[in-house]
């Protein structure tokens, strides 16, 4: 059992990369995560407030489910009811590209808390902050989740992006981590065998299977 700090506030996913030998990293991408909340009118409770919403209905049984204290109560007009905590697609979060939101402050604080971890060169934080403004500072952020080599760029879900311009960033992401991989072999460093991953997807497997949610 993991046992982690309750972070209020807004999220947002960072993705940074460095190479190997650089002195200073960059910020590839950002995303702005938007958690689906519902507004009340004074008359209707929040289960009906779910099954009238367009996009809330589609995933009503969860959302019934994760709020089923609270589905009877009827919120205030103009009340704001998030139904979610986590910013994942699969809880109905939506994700906007949020490039608008890097600074050379943001920059300089993850480059410096990015390289405290020995060997990281690319991934992506998942960040809880207060305000817009603190993230843009580079302050008062909290880490939620780090994804490593198997994340992605979470930005290309923003439904202004085409399918073109996704894979465009998937392409540049992918080739910016096989030159890091490169660079850190020339370094010495042994690369995955077939066994190591063959045992990783098992394992990923495993613990899909035994925590689905």
């Amino acid at each position: 059992m993991i046992l982690q700090e309750y972070v209020p506030g807004e999220e947002y996913g960072v993705f940074y990369y460095r190479y190997p030998g650089d002195e200073r990293g960059r910020v590839f991408s950002v995303t702005e995560k938007r958690m689906p909340t519902l507004l009340g009118d004074g008359n209707r409770t929040l289960a009906e407030l779910i099954l009238a919403d367009d996009r809330a209905v589609c995933m009503s049984d969860f959302y019934l489910r994760k709020n089923s204290e609270r589905i009877q109560e009827v919120p205030a007009a103009g009340e704001s009811m998030q139904l979610v905590e986590i910013g994942t697609h699969c809880r109905g979060a939506i994700f906007l590209d949020g490039g608008e939101t890097i600074t050379p402050d943001l920059e300089e604080v993850i480059d410096r808390i990015a390289k405290t971890f020995d060997g990281f060169f690319f991934g992506r934080f998942d960040i809880r902050v207060p305000s817009r403004r603190d993230f843009r500072a580079g302050r008062n952020m909290k880490i939620v989740e780090l994804n490593g080599v198997t994340s992605e760029a979470t930005h290309i879900y923003d439904p202004k992006l085409s399918l073109f311009d996704a894979y465009r960033v998937l392409f540049q992401q992918w080739r910016i981590a096989f030159e890091i991989g490169d660079l850190n072999r020339a370094r010495g460093i042994r690369p995955a065998s077939v066994a190591d991953l063959l045992d990783a997807t098992r394992e990923y497997r495993h613990l899909a299977q035994s925590y689905p949610e």
